[in-house]
Order: C-alpha cells, then sequence, then structure tokens
C-alpha cells in the first residue's frame, strides 16, 4: 500500500503548491521538500526487503477485460532509482529556495517540480508497460512546463518547444513499440514481459519493436542524433536543469533500456543500434563540450557524452558492462547535479555564465570554488572520486568487448579519446571560472551565497568522495541489489575497489588524463577568442536543422490548410459530414438492418407534432442566411419536438436532457449571434445566382438530406431491431446488481460506459476554456457593431457610423430590467434545489448530474440576463474555472475509490448507510463521479457565458465616448 502512497505523494503535494499562496516561497520549498523527504524515507524503509530479493507489488484493477492492472512494482533497480529521485528533489527544494527570486512565481515552480517527481516516480514503479507510457508521457509534459518556466523569454520558449516535440514524438514511438512488446510477451506485466526474453528474441517483430523503444529512450535521453534537444532546454532554471536534466528526465531512457535489458539485450540489432547510438552520443559530445562558452552549455553537452556512455555499456551486450552502466548512472547524477548548482550559484552571484567573462572567482567564492572543483574532478574520472571508478569499467569493458574481431582495438582507441575531451572540458570549466586572474566587468560584484544554499552541493559533493574511496561499503551493497533484480542469475562477479593494480584501464585513465590536459592547452592556445563554435562543426546546428524541419512542416500545413480551409467554414464542414456520411454508410451496406419484426404504429397526434418539427427544421435552414434569431427560434423548436419525442417513446432521461441542452444552447447562441456580422444585400456574393453557386447549394442540399436520412436510418434501424440479439438485455438486468441503480440509463452513462462519459466531460471542459481563452482576445468585427450605433447615432448608413477609442472609466451598465431581477432572485435558490433534486435522484430515476447542472446553469443564466453582468459578477456566487477543475477531480477520485475495495476503475461501489432523522440511505460512488458532473457542467456553462457577456461590457465601454461624440458633431452642425 504504500507504494501506492510514495507514488501519490508528489501529486498531492503539486496540488497544495498550486492552491498556496503566489508568494511563500519559504512555504512552498518547506512542503516540496517535506514530500520528497517523505517519500524517500518510505522508499528507504522498503529497503530491507528488497536486500533479500523480493519484489514488492501493489494492483488495482485497471482495464481487466483487456489484461491491464494499475500495478506498482519495486525491485532493488526501481528503488534504486526512487531513491535518486526523492532525495535529489528533496536538496533540489532546498537550493530552489535560494536560487528563485521574489518576483519568480513559485507557486507555479514548485507545483510543477513535485508533478515531474511523481511522473518519474510512476516511471521507475509501473509495473505494467502501458502505465509506464502514461507516466512517461507525463515525464514530457511537466518538463515541458518547467523548461518554460520563464516563457516571457523567447530561448525557454523555443527550448521547451523543442523538447516537448522530440521527446513526445519518442514517447509515440514508445507505446507502439510497447504495444508490440506486450503482444509478443502475451502480457502487458513487466514480470511476464522481463521473463520472455527468448520469446521476444525469436519473435518476427523483434526488430521493429526494438527500433521504436529504442527511439523512445534515445529520445529522451539526448542520444544522436536527438541530442540537439538538451542544449536548448538549458533556458531552465538551473533547480530545473540540476533535477531533470542531470539527475531524473534524461535517465529515463538508460533507466527503460536497462529495465528492459533482460528481454531485448543480447542481440547483434541490440548492439548496433543502442551501442552506435551511445557511442556516437559519447564522443560527439564530449567534443563539443570543450568549446562551449557558457557553463551549462559545457554541463549539456557533457551531458549527452556520459549518457552515451551509458548507452554505449548497455549496447555491449555484457552483464559486467551493464553492472558498469548502472554504476554510472547514480555516479553522473551525483556529480552532475553538484555542478549544475555551481553554475547557477556562479550565474546567481555574478549575473554570467560566460566563460570568458568569468576568472579567479575563488577569491570570492571559496567554498564554491572547492565544491565544483571536487565535482569536477569526479566528473573527468580523478582517483578517489566515485567517477573515477566507473570510467575505469568503462575503459576494462571496452577492452572486453572486442572479442578479437575489428572492435579490438577501434573501442579503446574511441574510449580513450572521448575520456581525454571529458578531462578537458572538466578542467577547462574549473579553470576558466575559478583560477587565473580576478575578473573586473562582472555584471554584479561576485560573494559567497547563503551557506544553506550550498548545503546540496556539499551533500553531492560528500557522496562523490565517500563512493570513491570506500566504494565497496558504501554504495557496493546498493549496486548489488540494483543490477541483481535485472540480471537474476546471471548476475557476474566484479570488485569495487580503488586500486586493481597497475592494468591496461589505469594505463587507458593516465593516457587520457594527459592527453585532456594537452587539448586545454591547444585549445587556450588556438581557439580562446573562438570558444562557442565548434571546430569541424561550424555549419553543424542542431536547432537550425530542427527549425528547417519544422518550417518545412508548417508549409506543408499551410498547403493542407489553403486546400481544405474556407473562411466561411462551409468547405470544412462539407469534408467532415462526407467523411461522416461515407463512414455511416459501411454498416448499413451490409447486414439485414431493415428486416424488422418490431411494428410500432405512429399515433396521429404525434405524426402531426413530427410535421411540425420537421417544418421548424426546414424553416431553421431556411432563415438561417438573413435572419438568424428566427433560425435559431425554429431550431428550438425542432428541439422541443425532438424531446417530447424521447419521452412518447420512453426515454425519460434523454428528453429531460435534450429540453435543458435546448435552453441552454438557445440561450449561448443567442448571445453570440449578435456579434456576427449583418447579411446585407449589397454584400458581395450575397445576390450571387451564377451557376456556380447554384450548383453548389444544390449540391449541399444532396449531402444534407443524405446525411439526414442516413442518421434516420441508422436511428430507425437501431431501435426497430429485435432486442434480445442485443445488449439492451444485459443492461436492463445487470443495472441493478452490478450497478447499485434502478436508472439504466444513468447506470450506463456513470458506470458500465464510465470511461465515456469521463472522458466526455474532460472534452467540454477543454472547449470551455477553449472558448473562454478565444473570447478573451476576440474583438466584435466592425460590421457588428456598426448597425446598433448607427442607430442610436440616428445615421442612416451604418458605414458613417462615428467610431471612438473606450473609456475604461466610463460606468458599467447594471441590469435594466429591475422588477423581474428581484423576482429572478428568489426563484434561484428554487432552481438550486431542483437542480440537486434531479442530480440525487438520477441514480434511480430520470435525473442526473447533466441534468441537474443544466437545471442549475439555468438558472444562472437567467441572473444574468435580467440583472445584468456587472451585478452577476460582483456577486461571489460561482468561480467556473475552479468548478470546471474541482468536477473533474471530483469525477476522478470517484473513479478511483473503489480501488480500496479491489474493484476495476469507475466501478460502482455501494452503502447503505443510516442517517440521523432520516433513515436508511443507499448510495453509490456513482454519486460522487455524477457530482463531478454536476460541478463541471455548471462550470463549462457559465464560464461559456462569461466570455460571452463579456463582449457587451466591452460595447457597452464605447458607447459613452460614441454618444459624446455624437452630440458633439450634432453642436458643431447646429452652430
Amino acid at each position: 500500500m504504500y507504494l501506492l502512497v510514495i507514488l501519490a505523494l508528489p501529486f498531492i503535494g503539486s496540488l497544495l503548491s498550486s492552491l498556496m499562496p503566489a508568494n511563500s516561497r519559504k512555504l512552498q520549498a518547506s512542503l516540496a521538500g517535506a514530500v520528497a523527504v517523505a517519500c524517500a524515507l518510505l522508499t528507504l524503509y522498503a529497503y530491507p526487503d528488497i536486500a533479500r530479493g523480493e519484489v514488492l507489488e501493489s494492483s488495482r484493477s485497471w482495464i481487466p477485460a483487456h489484461g491491464l492492472t494499475f500495478k506498482l512494482r519495486m525491485d532493488g533497480y526501481a528503488w534504486l532509482f526512487s531513491v535518486i529521485i526523492t532525495a535529489m528533489g528533496a536538496l533540489i527544494a532546498l537550493y530552489a529556495h535560494y536560487y528563485l527570486s521574489a518576483q519568480d512565481p513559485v507557486r507555479r515552480f514548485f507545483s510543477f517540480l513535485q508533478a515531474f517527481m511523481g511522473s518519474m516516480l510512476g516511471v521507475v514503479l509501473s509495473g505494467n508497460l502501458i502505465q509506464l507510457v502514461v507516466f512517461w508521457e507525463l515525464t514530457s509534459l511537466s518538463s515541458f512546463m518547467l523548461i518554460a518556466y520563464w516563457y516571457h523569454r523567447m530561448d525557454a520558449r523555443r527550448g521547451a518547444r523543442m523538447s516537448l516535440i522530440i521527446t513526445g514524438t519518442g514517447g509515440f514511438c514508445l507505446l507502439a513499440g510497447v504495444l508490440m512488446l506486450g503482444q509478443a510477451a502475451g502480457s502487458y506485466d513487466l514480470g511476464v514481459v522481463l521473463e520472455s526474453g527468448e520469446q521476444i528474441r525469436n519473435h518476427p517483430w523483434y526488430t521493429g519493436m526494438l527500433i521504436l523503444i529504442a527511439l523512445g529512450a534515445l529520445t529522451k535521453s539526448a542520444q544522436f542524433p536527438f541530442h540537439i534537444w538538451l542544449p536548448h532546454a538549458m533556458a531552465a532554471p538551473t533547480p530545473v536543469s540540476a533535477y531533470l536534466h542531470s539527475a531524473t528526465m534524461v535517465k529515463a531512457g538508460v533507466f527503460l533500456l536497462a529495465r528492459l535489458w533482460p528481454a531485448l539485450a543480447g542481440t547483434t540489432e541490440w548492439a548496433v543500434i543502442i551501442g552506435g547510438a551511445g557511442l556516437c552520443s559519447l564522443t560527439l559530445g564530449a567534443y563539443v563540450a570543450m568549446f562551449q562558452r557558457d557553463m551549462k552549455g559545457v554541463l549539456a553537452y557533457s551531458t549527452i557524452s556520459h549518457l552515451g556512455l551509458i548507452t554505449l555499456l548497455l549496447g555491449l551486450n555484457s552483464p559486467l558492462a551493464l553492472v558498469a552502466a548502472v554504476f554510472h548512472m547514480m555516479n553522473h547524477a551525483t556529480f552532475k547535479a553538484s555542478l549544475f548548482m555551481a553554475a547557477g550559484i556562479v550565474d546567481h552571484e555574478t549575473g554570467t555564465r560566460n566563460l570568458n567573462r568569468l576568472s579567479g572567482l575563488r577569491h570570492a567564492m571559496p567554498l564554491t570554488a572547492t565544491l565544483a572543483t571536487v565535482a569536477a574532478a569526479a566528473m573527468a574520472g580523478v582517483p578517489l572520486l566515485n567517477g573515477f571508478i566507473s570510467k575505469e569499467m568503462f575503459f576494462a569493458e571496452t577492452i572486453l568487448a572486442g572479442n578479437g574481431n575489428t572492435w579490438e582495438y577501434a573501442l579503446p582507441v574511441v574510449a580513450v579519446i572521448a575520456g581525454s575531451f571529458s578531462v578537458a572540458y572538466s578542467l577547462r570549466f574549473i579553470a576558466q571560472v575559478f583560477f587565473g586572474p580576478v575578473a573586473k566587468d562582472l555584471p554584479r560584484q561576485p560573494h559567497e551565497p547563503p551557506r544553506r544554499m550550498l548545503i546540496p552541493s556539499a551533500i553531492l559533493v560528500l557522496t562523490c568522495l565517500l563512493v570513491g574511496v570506500i566504494p565497496s561499503l558504501t554504495f557496493g551493497p546498493f549496486l548489488h541489489t540494483a543490477t541483481s533484480a535485472i540480471l537474476g542469475s546471471d548476475m557476474p562477479q566484479y570488485d569495487l575497489a580503488v586500486w586493481h593494480g597497475f592494468n591496461l584501464p589505469l594505463i587507458m585513465s593516465l593516457l587520457a588524463t594527459a592527453m585532456g590536459v594537452v587539448f586545454v592547452l591547444i585549445i587556450n592556445r588556438f581557439y580562446k577568442n573562438r570558444q562557442g563554435r565548434t571546430p569541424l562543426l561550424t555549419r553543424a546546428d542542431g536547432r537550425r536543422f530542427f527549425e528547417v524541419v519544422m518550417e518545412y512542416l508548417e508549409v506543408a500545413s499551410n498547403w493542407a490548410v489553403g486546400k481544405l480551409y474556407s473562411p466561411r467554414l462551409q468547405r470544412q464542414t462539407l469534408l467532415i459530414i462526407v467523411a461522416t456520411l461515407c463512414v455511416a454508410a459501411l454498416p448499413l451496406a451490409r447486414g439485414n438492418w431493415f428486416k424488422s419484426t418490431i411494428s410500432t404504429p405512429v399515433d396521429p397526434f404525434f405524426a402531426v407534432m413530427w410535421a411540425v418539427g420537421i417544418a421548424c427544421a426546414i424553416g431553421a435552414a431556411r432563415q438561417a442566411k438573413f435572419h438568424r434569431p428566427a433560425s435559431l427560434l425554429l431550431s428550438g423548436g425542432a428541439g422541443l419536438v425532438t424531446s417530447l419525442t424521447f419521452a412518447w417513446l420512453s426515454a425519460p432521461d434523454l428528453a429531460l436532457t435534450q429540453l435543458a441542452v435546448e435552453v441552454v444552447t438557445v440561450v449561448l447562441i443567442l448571445l453570440g449571434l449578435r456579434w456576427l456580422p449583418q447579411r446585407v444585400s449589397d454584400m458581395p456574393g450575397a445576390q450571387d445566382n451564377s451557376g456556380r453557386a447554384l450548383l453548389r447549394r444544390s449540391r449541399d442540399l444532396i449531402i444534407a438530406i443524405l446525411a439526414g436520412c442516413g442518421i434516420a436510418a441508422l436511428a430507425y434501424a437501431m431501435m426497430t431491431r429485435p432486442h434480445p440479439s442485443g445488449i439492451s438485455p444485459f443492461f436492463i438486468e445487470k443495472a441493478l446488481p452490478l450497478g447499485g441503480g434502478a436508472n439504466v440509463v444513468n447506470v450506463i452513462l456513470v458506470d458500465f460506459r464510465g470511461f465515456d462519459t469521463f472522458g466526455e466531460i474532460v472534452v467540454l471542459g477543454i472547449v470551455a476554456l477553449t472558448v473562454f481563452a478565444l473570447l478573451r482576445r476576440f474583438r466584435p468585427p466592425i460590421e457588428a457593431i456598426a448597425q446598433p450605433l448607427a442607430r442610436r447615432q440616428n445615421v442612416t448608413d451604418s458605414r458613417e457610423a462615428v467610431f471612438v477609442e473606450p473609456d475604461p472609466k466610463m460606468p458599467l451598465p447594471e441590469g435594466i430590467m429591475q422588477i423581474p431581477a428581484v423576482l429572478l432572485r428568489l426563484l434561484l435558490p428554487i432552481s438550486t434545489l431542483i437542480a440537486l433534486y434531479f442530480l440525487l435522484r438520477g441514480h434511480n430515476l430520470p435525473g442526473g448530474g447533466f441534468v441537474g447542472g443544466l437545471i442549475m446553469a439555468t438558472g444562472i443564466i437567467l441572473q444574468y440576463m435580467v440583472s445584468g453582468v456587472v451585478w452577476m459578477e460582483s456577486r461571489p456566487l460561482i468561480q467556473p474555472q475552479t468548478w470546471i477543475g474541482l468536477g473533474l477531480l471530483t469525477a476522478g477520485v470517484a473513479a478511483m475509490l473503489v480501488w480500496a475495495f479491489n474493484k476495476p476503475f469507475l466501478s460502482a461501489q455501494s452503502w447503505d448507510l443510516h442517517l440521523p432523522l432520516i433513515g436508511e440511505v443507499h448510495t453509490s460512488s456513482a454519486l460522487i463521479f455524477d457530482i463531478g458532473v454536476f460541478m463541471l457542467v455548471i462550470g463549462s456553462t457559465i464560464l461559456i457565458l462569461v466570455a460571452l457577456a463579456h463582449q457587451s461590457l466591452r460595447f457597452y465601454r464605447k458607447l459613452p465616448s460614441l454618444r459624446s461624440a455624437s452630440n458633439a458633431a450634432s453642436g458643431m452642425e447646429n452652430k
């Protein structure tokens, strides 16, 4: 159970951070740190069981029909990564408290940071492949938010966009590969997949699924050729870089490769794809890092290089190489996060990260210089530090990987060259910043940061030192626990020791160190004034290549839009209807759909009513061109006939919903119609009676008739076919025993088809937010305002209306229907009670959350109509965005609540409660879900209403100025 607590705590903390005051930096950092520490302690609590080789699991039914469960799985490997994620998160929270300024929106930062922490924990703890991909994409989304934290900066927006596109595309590839992998293994359960390695490697899909999974992993870990996003992600705040781009997010790719190593590794394809990408990233990243002039640029390319080292080790198909890879994952997280923190401190205290401007900071910042120097030495692989041991293991594996083939000499040589590059950029990073003469032209006078800001870096540097001096005591047991969880019986023998004698790996290390020093001298001698431009690669610009690709995609999109788009929306509507018509015709083309055994006599009264409805529909279509209010009124009449038809066919739920929807939509559309430009006869095309126009209208009429008849045919076929052959009897028989409700329609919506309903309310909330966002910047067209202004100014031609800039100080209009307003204020509590009545009775009688929400929204709409926008918004009656969020949250909680009772997601759990003065009450978790629907419908409807009503405010702000201008003009004429 506590695995679920570990996963849930960061998301709960993220929600709490979003609700805290915006300027409470200390409180925000304390909450984030407390959440991370709590998760770390819970993870450490599991170590005794993990050390014994146990695998801790916690599962809940998710989609049992497809064999999917929400499963959390912690073995030694997942435990080690969980410790890194949570412990590093606590250190970053402390560091960020001092790094962020008082002007930064800390609430947003810590909320996204904790959401990312939870997403990463979801990746490492997932025991189901589909679930892993879901959390994988959440890491991409939350990292996008963090990279774009300073969204006022162009480089932050570009870097976030690039990272999301590349890692998001890789995530889609990963999803496809995971689906194939699950089919090949016969299960999406991670444990089953890891035990099916032989079956997967012999499967015909092996190469395809390997390529897709490799694309997902390599894009996330910024491996060649997808490495270009990581340097541009350095526009993020340094705490983000220290957490995401050194210790966690970029480790997700190599984590996944090691996680799936038992299932996918051991083939030539694996060695070529994974090892080849790692080799290219190792050398290219290290080479480019030597010539960067930005401190974070050096660290970014060095991260690509070290991740390439890990990927290369994983691609060697050797168990001992996997041990070295896992060891270096942990080592890299410690020294690289510490170096990012040092870069942030230097930038924070001096105002620049430019290596050409920084020099001699050891005098003003001795503690920072000491910590950064030790961390950089660990990155370079200096003895008695953790990086040295993993580098020795890497050199040893490159020697053993040859096996007498062409790689026998080439791979060790490349390893030495890459190691020398690592020494070069590490030495240059420290020498140029902290040594040499004291810089005189810095933006700010350098000084040591607050001592507590140095604590996270000091802890990480101390870890580097302890692991480097006594590795077998400090990290040996953890490494063995992690790697044995991956390798099992294939676990090799190895020795974590500082000294293995004077051997070939030591000679390679010494040679790499000497060559690195020589490279630094060459760079300082010949390339000091060209730093930032990489020799031999001056024309290679990853960002330019990415932007060229995106530009071609935009050109192709513009071409498609030009062919498919029309400002009048007719072309788009035509394509949608034709495509729908073709797809809907497919079932009618097969089967005996119209051989009905049911004969339903038609009541003459309803035949007349349908004739009225048809007349209203035809009239609405006819009047839509010039008389929009009349058309809207007629369409409402057709909707009313539809509602009565549902009631006649014994579908009271549908009738209630249709009636409420008609009321709300008619009012909202009416508010929107007033801002559309008037259709006048002298407009171009208004009287276009040419043959082409006649042909187009005839085509549209035929398609409309076909679409309408097709829908009618499908509806007739569905309603007249024999019920025993369909699914209807199942719903009728199982609604009460399985769903706990007598209203079959409501049980279908909140239980049997709860996924559909949940998706629909999510779409409804997105639509409402989109409408609100679009209308915030919408300004009514001139033609829409010209007609009423002309009438107010007594101007015959609307084009002669006088327009003046709005005066924001002018008073806004109150409601003008004072007596009805007072009466309707008394009606609002009544409509609220009616809405609650329909909400609470919906599980057993006609009603439900959707109908109740629409009734409540109708009562609020009436208040808007008679009391005025200003009066309504000055009362704290409702905050639409809050209700949308709370509605989704409530529905989601209801969907997951049943996990506590070992039931599948969105099932119903019933309770019989005894309430004082009321007695026995039967209720269900479906009621909570319905309450969420109720809240979201209210919030979405009112949000759209607010967006439309604000157009009226902008219009009325113009009127006083326009009236004054008109009066002044009249006075001048009289004179």
